[in-house]
């Protein structure tokens, strides 16, 4: 990663507190619990580095995350002091949008893509599976675009509305049995001989690249198996549809 042109900035506490968001009690919290360094003193007054803002970052990214505060300071207190930045960085990766951005349209804009009227029954089951999201008003933001659009579009061929949203629980968790599969596979293979080695510096790049490459390459492996297994499926299902018509006409 590039070099941080801030890197020599030094900060007072309430700084330190603002720029990772969080309070000047819970700084003072998590220095006393041991999580971040001592800071540099001047007389009375206490000066902070980009470490010790990267280290509070990463706690607050992990507690956002889920994880309990005692898991939080069991991961910090065994980790070098320098992979704060590191995983920063593969938070920041994890954290890429998969679209350019929010799609935020208004309720009849959506029944529009699938050319049907508008339902607001339809809507609310895309929003109880995490599909739309509902604003103010006659809004709605599409939490993930590519696949209700792609859903849209299967019901322009015609499949009611109500069998494409029922197709995605169906899909969504297949899905994830493939994709913790492969994750484990990865996180066995190359990264647990990373960890295993104490996280060395110089490796750091390498595991970064490897996450960052993880998504394009599971998702091409995957697509490619289901286009092979749809075309399977399209030949075995028009051989039933012709050899019960041969059977009917017989």
């Amino acid at each position: 990663m590039a070099d941080d042109p801030t890197s020599g900035e030094e900060l007072t506490i309430d700084e330190l507190a603002s720029r990772a968001q969080m309070t000047v009690r819970n700084v003072r919290a998590y220095a006393a619990r041991g999580l971040i360094e001592a800071p540099r003193l001047a007389g009375r007054t206490g000066y902070y580095n980009r470490e010790h803002l990267q280290r509070l970052q990463l706690i607050r990214q992990l507690l956002e995350r889920g994880f309990t505060l005692a898991a939080v300071e069991k991961a910090i207190q065994n980790a070098p002091h320098h992979a704060a930045g590191h995983t920063l960085d593969l938070m920041t990766i994890l954290d890429l949008p998969d679209n350019d951005g929010d799609e935020i349209m208004a309720r009849e804009d959506l029944a529009a893509l699938a050319g049907v009227e508008r339902d607001d029954a339809l809507i609310e089951s895309m929003v109880g599976l995490g599909l739309v999201e509902k604003l103010e008003g006659d809004r709605v933001r599409l939490v993930e675009p590519a696949v209700v659009r792609a859903g849209a579009s299967a019901v322009t061929l015609g499949l009611p509305p109500e069998s494409v949203i029922e197709l995605f629980p169906l899909l969504q968790s297949h899905l994830r049995i493939i994709a913790d599969t492969f994750v484990r596979e990865v996180a066995n293979e190359l990264i647990q001989p990373f960890v295993d080695k104490g996280l060395p510096e110089h490796d750091w790049q390498r595991i970064i690249d490897v996450i960052d490459g993880l998504l394009p390459i599971a998702s091409q492996v995957t697509l490619g198996i289901f286009r092979s297994e749809i075309r399977k499926s399209i030949d075995v299902e028009v051989g039933e549809q012709i050899a019960g018509i041969a059977a009917r006409l017989a």
